[in-house]
């Protein structure tokens, strides 16, 4: 079992940029594939971004192509979420986690997750 701990949230203005982190523990993160996904109030937790175990292959969500982009170093056991020129439609709950499966968008066949970090993004 992995643990993931997201980092980074918070109120940012309508332009502005955060970096979120998410610290996975043991010695097997490199196995993993990494999704960063998010969720509003009342709303479905949607894909964001997704990175390869070794890094070389990513793949975002249309609502953030080209604004966010995802990294991991696997030396430190952690991924990230570098998210610039934010909207307040990006306001939510972010949320990393992992697969072992083909590199998917799906929420539901990422079996590991963190408990979130909360984005505000204020117009």
């Amino acid at each position: 079992q992995v643990q993931l701990v997201e980092s980074g949230g918070g109120l940012v203005q309508a332009g502005g940029s955060l970096r979120l982190s998410c610290a996975a523990s043991g010695r097997t993160f490199s196995s993993y594939a990494m999704g960063w996904f998010r969720q509003a109030p009342g709303k479905e937790r949607i894909f964001v971004a997704l990175i390869s175990r070794n890094g070389g292959y990513t793949r975002y969500g249309d609502s953030v192509k080209g604004r966010f982009t995802i990294s991991r170093d696997n030396a430190k056991n952690t991924v990230y979420l570098q998210m610039n020129s934010l909207k307040p439609e990006d306001t939510a709950v972010y949320y990393c986690a992992t697969t072992t499966n083909v590199l998917t968008v799906l929420p539901g066949r990422y079996e590991n997750w963190g408990r979130g970090t909360q984005v505000t993004v204020s117009s």
